[in-house]
């Protein structure tokens, strides 16, 4: 994540009425890949690194854990999974109520784009690495990475549209983020990526009259390869003691808070889909905080204070402002002007009010190899 600014703040205003637009006309695969291509707070990015520093890791230290999981990946637990079956039912996309659709789809672009950025960061790794142990890794993460944004594209097909992929590898900005920034942003990506994905089946389980689409049903499987997937950056950062030490725990606590803002931002702002779904919105977004919070402790020496006073209502300050953001850029002119500065002030101050708020400390333990368990 990039240090909130006023142009980044600003930029969600973009993001916020294509989703307007969604909402009010019908969507093409040209409008998908255009929302695919957005570069705003909320809206999943492509990384480059250097390639060079990642090839150099040694993972000597954490050898035994490194060469289970690789083993793991390899016997390919999933092969065939993501593959539609009998279980997958019919929907009715004409039939379905006009903003759930639009919600629906915008979480079905995101999390296409979202996964296919993986794939994209992971197969370079592959391409310019030398180092067997690294270039392996990220070998297999990219397999599982290409068949989730295939799948998701397999499902947008069937209302009509899909994301051009090809056509973002080569046209979508690129940002560079150093080394530990990417162990830290994908890290978290994939754990939460778990965190929100279980929660979401298993809510589905107890109530399958929720389910609106079947792609709910392969979430179990899905989930799982997100947690292997930060399992294997968790040893990354293992092989390094400094990654998670010393002024690093000001970086890792900096994400922290940017990936929580920003997935209870984003959730927000699909009221229709989670209400549809049976979730509390408010619920749902602690719960994925509590589960992921959880599974950092094993490798992260901090997690954040999700119960603190100012911690909830700072983010929904910071949605609040979101959508002034929104309206005021749409209504235009000096009013306009001026109420989106005011509400990108109000972000920017409601992020450093949970930014401020104190972490609690957490002891690594000596082996952070961790089974998902929810």
């Amino acid at each position: 994540m990039n240090k909130p600014t006023h142009s980044a703040f600003a930029n969600t205003a973009d993001e916020a009425i294509a989703a307007q637009d969604a909402l009010d006309s019908q969507m093409t695969s040209d409008m998908a890949t255009q929302v695919a291509m957005q570069n705003t707070l909320l809206t999943p990015r492509f990384y480059t690194t250097d390639f060079d520093e990642m090839d150099a890791i040694d993972v000597t230290p954490v050898r035994a854990d490194w060469d289970a999981l690789i083993a793991q990946m390899k016997a390919d637990p999933n092969k065939g999974h993501f593959k539609k079956n009998e279980d997958w039912d019919d929907v009715d996309w004409d039939g379905m109520e006009p903003k759930l659709k639009a919600e629906f789809i915008d979480f079905l672009i995101s999390s296409c784009t979202a996964e296919f950025s993986g794939c994209v960061l992971y197969k370079e790794m592959k391409r310019r690495g030398s180092n067997k142990d690294i270039t392996e890794l990220f070998q297999l993460m990219a397999r599982d990475e290409a068949r989730h944004a295939g799948f998701i594209n397999d499902a947008l097909r069937e209302a009509g549209i899909r994301v051009n992929l090809g056509f973002l590898t080569q046209q979508k900005k690129y940002t560079y983020f150093r080394p530990k920034f990417i162990y830290y942003a994908t890290y978290l990506s994939e754990k939460i990526g778990y965190a929100r994905y279980i929660t979401i089946f298993r809510h589905l389980e107890d109530h399958p009259d929720k389910r609106f689409h079947p792609i709910f049903k392969w979430f179990r499987e899905w989930c799982n390869d997100e947690f292997s997937h930060g399992e294997a950056f968790a040893l990354l950062m293992k092989t390094d003691p400094k990654l998670t030490s010393g002024i690093n725990k000001l970086w890792i606590k900096f994400f922290l808070t940017a990936v929580y803002s920003t997935m209870w931002i984003r959730d927000h702002q699909r009221p229709v889909f989670h209400d549809t779904l049976g979730v509390d919105v408010t619920w749902y977004g602690q719960e994925v905080f509590r589960k992921t919070s959880e599974i950092t402790k094993q490798i992260f020496p901090l997690t954040l204070d999700i119960d603190h006073p100012r911690w909830r209502p700072n983010l929904d300050r910071m949605e609040s402002a979101s959508c002034q953001i929104a309206k005021a850029k749409a209504s235009g002119g000096i009013k306009g002007f001026i109420s989106r500065m005011t509400g990108i002030a109000k972000a920017a101050t409601a992020f450093i009010a949970i930014l401020t708020i104190p972490a609690q400390q957490n002891t690594v333990p000596a082996n952070p190899r961790l089974n998902p368990l929810y």
